[in-house]
């Protein structure tokens, strides 16, 4: 079966954790969120999936290659300018055979794809769309049905007066290739606003396939965080979940080269990268992960963060509930808070304290003493 992944965003809810690499190629686990996506599609029997490029293409070119190494054939589409949602299908149309799925590229979820699959076919739609339930529709596509899953109408970002239903669409699609032949090409289109109405207007058999799976739209850094806090404590899982690591004690999941000394405490669930160091009486509080050769110096403390590669903590600093990019340093006594996001390369001077939800460019440096504006301390 083939697949169509969008991941040509900018990513720019996430920034400024995106200015140095795409949103699908941000680390889930320590693995690029996108390695999350294909084992999901290769477990539900995809075996070919395209992936629709824009911004920053070659750091996903580099490193998936022909897909060999995901057991994939995998190829590229970049688009010459944004195409919007249905615009990249467009580009491969000709390439795709049968009924194939689309995914949006912010999206984790573990929906049975197969069971989608059989429902589209069964019903002999031309497109199917995975709805999940919210509490509250007003900032999703509200999707109106028939008892047997018939959609009937679309409305974008309702009112909550306008509010009829609570299953929004989930970005995750099934299609027949000849609906392609509605999108307009080299142009930005949406299938959302445009392709899917159309076909609707047209009288064309579009189903609504309703699923209660686990779903999560990772594109802020809030839920980038609680990804990896709802992977952490077991409400979702994952394919990569449990590669290349092991559970040295309970709760705490540590790759090969990790030293823990024996004075430090660890408190899980925690996942430890390769060459982690964790120095005397340092303490890691989960849900945290930790990622590649970060070194946690004598007394610093990081608690329910996210820790990308190379991320150094000097003596008695702190990382409580943020996000740090890779390379970050934080110097001996500086303390980042909840809802920080420091991207690559920062470098936070001694004394200084974050907070409030932060966010500095890669390569700041703050001098020492510059800033405080931690609360509770």
């Amino acid at each position: 079966m083939q697949a169509v992944i969008l991941v040509g965003g900018e990513g720019t809810r996430l920034r400024p954790l995106t200015y140095t690499r795409p949103k699908s190629m941000l680390p889930v686990l320590n693995r690029p969120f996108l390695e999350h996506m294909l084992a999901h599609l290769r477990q539900a029997g995809v075996d070919e999936v395209f992936l629709a490029l824009h911004y920053l293409p070659d750091a996903i070119r580099s490193h998936f290659g022909d897909g060999q190494g995901w057991g994939l054939r995998l190829h590229y589409s970049v688009e010459p300018f944004p195409l919007g949602t249905a615009g990249p299908l467009r580009l491969v149309a000709e390439r795709l055979h049968s009924t194939f799925i689309v995914c949006n590229g912010d999206i984790f979820t573990d929906l049975d794809i197969g069971e989608a699959v059989a429902f589209h076919r069964r019903h002999r739609a031309v497109a199917t769309i995975v709805l999940t339930p919210v509490e509250d529709p007003s900032p999703f596509g509200m999707v109106e049905t028939t008892p047997e899953g018939r959609v009937l109408r679309f409305k974008e970002k309702p009112s909550r007066e306008e509010v009829t239903t609570l299953w929004v669409n989930a970005g995750t699609y099934i299609l027949e290739p000849e609906v392609l032949q509605w999108v307009p090409p080299n142009q930005k289109y949406m299938v959302e606003q445009g392709l899917f109405p159309d076909l609707v207007r047209r009288g064309e058999a579009v189903y609504a396939f309703r699923s209660r799976s686990y779903w999560l739209d990772m594109g802020t850094p809030r839920n980038y965080l609680r990804l990896h806090r709802d992977l952490l404590l077991g409400l979702v899982s994952s394919p990569l979940r449990d590669e290349g690591v092991v559970e040295c004690r309970p709760g705490v999941w540590a790759a090969a080269d990790v030293h823990v000394h024996e004075s430090a405490t660890l408190k899980g669930p925690l996942l430890l990268g390769p060459g982690c160091v964790i120095s005397p009486h340092a303490r890691v509080i989960g849900p945290t992960v930790l990622g590649r050769e970060c070194r946690l110096e004598e007394g610093s403390q990081v608690a329910e963060a996210l820790l990308w590669e190379e991320v150094v903590l000097h003596p008695h600093a702190r990382a409580e509930g943020c996000i740090l990019g890779k390379g970050v340093c934080l110097q001996a006594g500086a303390t980042v808070g909840k809802g920080c996001v420091l991207a690559d390369g920062v470098v936070v001077g001694e004394g200084n304290r974050l907070d409030r939800g932060i966010a500095l460019a890669p390569g700041t440096h703050l001098p020492p003493r510059s800033v405080s504006l931690l609360d509770g301390y």
